[in-house]
């Protein structure tokens, strides 16, 4: 565990020390964990620091992530001599429910047609020598009224 929270240095400047602290505690939970990912879950499997309200005041908390992983990916992932592709694509992931933030029906590729859930767009780096992506941005689509 320590290896994974080594990782994290880099981005020390990007979020508070309070921050750094609730994920570090997150992200060894969220790993431990069996079963759905839930905020009680996490609470439960972290140690001293993690309790229920912790995670909630995380959730809450703004992090500018697209600069969280920008520096993420220049720290440990970028090599030089790679090329890479800046690609943007749009995932809908179902999601039954009547109170989820931004549920709406969203049209499904692999369905072939609209279904309930929740619409994302995430830009990436996609590495041509390693055939990999490396997620930048991502942010929740909200249909508003007129649309």
């Amino acid at each position: 565990m320590r290896d994974i929270l080594a990782l994290l240095q880099p981005i020390q400047n990007s979020v508070s020390k309070t921050s750094m602290g609730q994920m570090s505690r997150i992200i060894v939970a969220m790993i431990a964990m069996t079963g759905r990912v839930t905020m009680l879950g996490i609470s439960r499997w972290t140690e001293k620091g993690g309790s229920y309200r912790s995670i909630q005041w995380f959730y809450y908390t703004v992090i500018p992530w697209a600069q969280v992983f920008w520096v993420f990916f220049r720290a440990h992932l970028f090599n030089e001599q790679d090329t890479y592709l800046l690609a943007g694509d749009e995932s809908v992931v179902s999601k039954a429910g009547k109170h989820t933030h931004g549920l709406d029906y969203f049209f499904s590729n692999l369905q072939q047609r609209a279904i309930p859930g929740l619409s994302f767009f995430t830009l990436s780096l996609v590495s041509i020598q390693h055939r990999c992506s490396y997620p930048i941005f991502m942010e929740q689509q909200i249909r508003t009224e007129a649309e």
